[in-house]
């Protein structure tokens, strides 16, 4: 019956605000009291019994009871911190008052008028109480006073943390703990692990909810490449301000890396027991890739004069940026990147025994986790690449892609996952582990083969050129250009990949395809760059490759003897009008999937997705390094390369970086007639439509590296066919046999420089990064749902 009553008594509350349309005084106790007191109340209930209509009403019509409302709740979460809530009663009023918060937070920021109100002192509430001191000194805005105290609770003992004090007067001293001696969980920096206590658990989680409802100003503002604009929370709260910085960001990374959601090894045992450590997990992770948003390097403030000497020495100010990328302890690395490869291989771990073991969901936290910690954190990188344990990142990002490419509202993750890989394909040690056989066979729906890593990526990337929604088309050129980075050092490909290969030529050197978009041909470039680099500098292995463009030779003749004519070029847009496919599905000779795979599904109807800003151009996302001879990496100065030809410009002119998207108007490239319809209009009011013409086919038809393979079928073909009379074979393996023991020394071109295409920051990726971040916080907070039908501005959500 007491709940009940305490839910009663708390509406009753909830309906006098509301309905006061006189000011509540804030000495008014009695009536403040009701809402954090006597009750108890879950956070679903909070969120049941102030509906979105009432907060808002307050906002507009009393809206110094709102601000009242804020500003007791902050201060009592101030008083518990200092006094560390030694009662159960303070724990309670403490945990009340968290949910108050963070179901009105929300709507603080939705309201421009309201956002500075948590930067602004309150009267009375001053750090010594004295009103000459200047404000420097003297009140602390809300929003700072509600941070620390967060900080502080979230290392209370009894409450968040172990006591360590034993003895009848135990009640620790808050302002004197050494919370670096409560970290949450054993890993970096800290070796002893606390006793599990699920009480600790959910208390932290509530913290950390609010906490992350504070950083959430950034979705309540439109999306704007200027980086220099900064996340006041944030910063305040990852900076020296927070002497807690050090051991919450430990504790968070730890409590991530260290979870294993398998349940210790007992089947079932998730449908037994509630796994509280999960959820607090995931509110980890997401504080984490949340908080370790700005640049490294410089502080995006206007440096004062004074503190421009010390930004050389101290590195980034946000000092959860700073902490990750100063760890550099080899067991560190191993830790997190053990911790990261379990949990992101979770999903795809099948047992013999179905749902026995948990599935987690915040995989795509996960991503953008292992992201940061490679993008701030070069030694990081380098250790993951020293090692095969890359492949265990590799295969579930692979895994992903492939299961995520028919549905449209998973097209982030899509993205994140190929972001990743490109990274992973700038530096010559991931194509050196590609070549790892793949053994572990998690059950995908791709053709069956026997190979190695890179076949498994080859085949993976040919099912999304060739299956995925349109809405992937700007990804293409990402793809092509983490083969062509990885080709030179790929010893071997299996047939199957080889073939895949050939069939992505086939589809993009037809002429309609060519002539159909400014950019099209970029991608026959990037497969004959592959094609070449394999030839020139693995020719021995590879016999399966070179048996394939042998078998394909008319593809390469065809495009030598492209027509560049205008009747010809019309004839082709004409044909291409009567078939809209973009790639044709069937001369891939699909083989049978693996065993216990499920297809990609589109999305379910009514799925809420989170919209994205336009990806930057591949030649923005990435800059070109030449490989010497000694393995060390030269970048290569900005020229017109072979793709970019100058009158091709004309698609990108006028348009932003993170508009230009290849040259592909952030749309789908060509599909239904209503689609270039659309296209077309969309394109014509940013730039002149484009259509092809003879002399942008010559411009860069006559830089197709062709040359390498065409000396390759003048030597090998005649070889092949006189074997073919001669023994009258029809065998394959004959053949390969042959091939595999050839050899074109001194009889191909002179090996070119091997480019390396590495990908490098720029403000679009920024803002991209940040909008698909806030994304996903915004669509996995469901219970309870924290920014549901709030007026968010960052991205829209549109349902499926």
């Amino acid at each position: 019956m007491g709940t009940t009553d305490s839910k009663l008594n708390f509406r009753k509350a909830v309906i006098q605000l509301t309905t006061k349309t006189q000011p509540v005084e804030a000495t008014d106790d009695a009536f403040w009291d009701q809402f954090w007191a006597d009750t108890t109340t879950t956070v679903q209930d909070v969120f049941a019994l102030v509906p979105a209509a009432e907060i808002r009403a307050v906002r507009e019509e009393s809206p110094s009871n709102l601000a009242t409302l804020c500003y007791k709740a902050v201060e009592k979460l101030v008083q518990g911190a200092e006094s560390g809530c030694p009662t159960e009663r303070e724990k309670q009023v403490i945990l009340n008052c968290t949910r108050i918060l963070t179901r009105i937070l929300p709507y603080i920021f939705e309201d421009q008028d309201w956002r500075g109100f948590f930067w602004s002192t309150v009267p009375g509430a001053g750090r010594a109480g004295t009103d000459e001191l200047d404000d420097d000194d003297g009140a602390r805005p809300l929003a700072e006073s509600l941070l620390l105290a967060i900080a502080d609770l979230l290392f209370c003992p009894d409450f968040t943390v172990h006591s360590h004090k034993r003895g009848p007067d135990s009640v620790e001293n808050m302002q004197s703990i050494d919370s670096c001696e409560y970290i949450w969980e054993a890993g970096v920096g800290f070796a002893q692990s606390p006793p599990l206590n699920y009480i600790h658990d959910l208390n932290r989680t509530e913290l950390l909810r609010l906490l992350l409802t504070c950083f959430s100003e950034a979705m309540y503002l439109p999306p704007s490449t200027d980086n220099n604009v900064l996340n006041p929370w944030v910063t305040f709260f990852c900076s020296t301000e927070n002497r807690h910085a050090l051991p919450l960001f430990t504790s968070l990374l730890n409590v991530v890396c260290a979870y294993d959601p398998v349940g210790y090894g007992i089947p079932y045992n998730h449908l037994l027991f509630s796994d509280y450590r999960e959820q607090l997990v995931e509110q980890a992770v997401q504080i984490l890739i949340v908080t370790l948003e700005h640049d490294g390097g410089v502080p995006h403030r206007p440096p004062s004069p004074s503190s421009m000497e010390e930004q050389e020495s101290t590195g980034p100010e946000n000092l959860f940026v700073n902490y990750l990328s100063r760890i550099h302890r080899e067991e560190d690395f191993d830790f997190v990147l053990k911790g990261l490869a379990r949990l992101l291989t979770n999903p795809l771990t099948q047992t013999y025994l179905p749902n026995s073991t948990k599935k987690i969901q915040f995989h795509q936290e996960l991503l953008v986790l292992f992201w940061k910690l490679c993008d701030f954190n070069k030694k990081f990188l380098f250790f993951v690449l020293k090692s095969s344990d890359v492949l265990d990142i590799l295969v579930p990002i692979l895994y992903y892609l492939n299961d995520a490419r028919a549905d449209q509202s998973r097209v982030g993750l899509m993205h994140i996952g190929v972001f990743i890989l490109l990274l992973l394909s700038g530096e010559r040690n991931f194509g050196v582990r590609l070549n790892k056989p793949y053994s572990i066979h998690v059950p995908m729906d791709i053709p069956v083969f026997t190979g190695t890593h890179a076949d498994l990526l080859i085949v993976v990337f040919h099912k999304i050129i060739t299956t995925g929604h349109q809405r992937l088309q700007p990804l293409f050129d990402c793809l092509l250009t983490i083969v062509v980075n990885v080709s030179p050092y790929l010893k071997s490909l299996s047939m199957v990949a080889a073939n895949k290969l050939l069939h992505l030529l086939e589809a993009f050197s037809t002429s309609w395809y060519l002539f159909s978009a400014a950019q099209n041909h970029h991608l026959v470039f990037f497969l004959l760059e592959a094609f070449n680099n394999i030839i020139q500098y693995q020719f021995d292995g590879n016999c399966n490759l070179v048996y394939a463009i042998i078998r394909k030779r008319n593809v390469f003749h065809q495009l030598a003897n492209l027509p560049s004519d205008p009747a010809s070029i019309q004839k082709a847009l004409q044909r291409k009008r009567k078939s809209p496919d973009v790639i044709s599905r069937t001369s891939s000779q699909e083989t049978v999937s693996m065993e216990g795979s499920h297809p990609a599904v589109p999305a379910e109807p009514g799925t809420l997705k989170a919209s994205l800003v336009a990806m930057p151009g591949i030649d923005k996302l990435t800059e070109k390094s030449q490989v010497s001879e000694d393995g060390t990496m030269v970048s290569v100065p900005k020229t017109d390369s072979p793709h970019t030809v100058p009158s091709d410009q004309s698609a990108v002119i006028g348009t932003s970086d993170t508009e230009s998207n290849s040259g592909r108007d952030n749309e789908d490239v060509f599909y239904t007639e209503a689609e270039m319809e659309r296209r077309r209009l969309s394109s014509a009011s940013s730039t002149s439509f484009w259509t092809p013409t003879p002399e942008w086919v010559l411009s860069w038809k006559c830089k197709l590296p062709l040359q390498t393979i065409m000396r390759l079928l003048q030597v090998l073909v005649p070889q092949v066919e006189k074997i073919c009379i001669d023994k009258g074979l029809t065998d394959e393996s004959e053949i390969l046999k042959f091939l595999q023991h050839g050899t074109l020394v001194g009889l191909l071109p002179v090996p070119h420089p091997i480019l390396i295409r590495k990908y490098q920051a720029n403000a679009g990726t920024a803002t991209w990064f940040r909008t698909y971040m806030w994304g996903v916080v915004y669509l996995r907070n469901v219970d309870p749902p924290i920014w549901y039908d709030t007026d968010v501005r960052l991205f829209e959500i549109q349902r499926m």
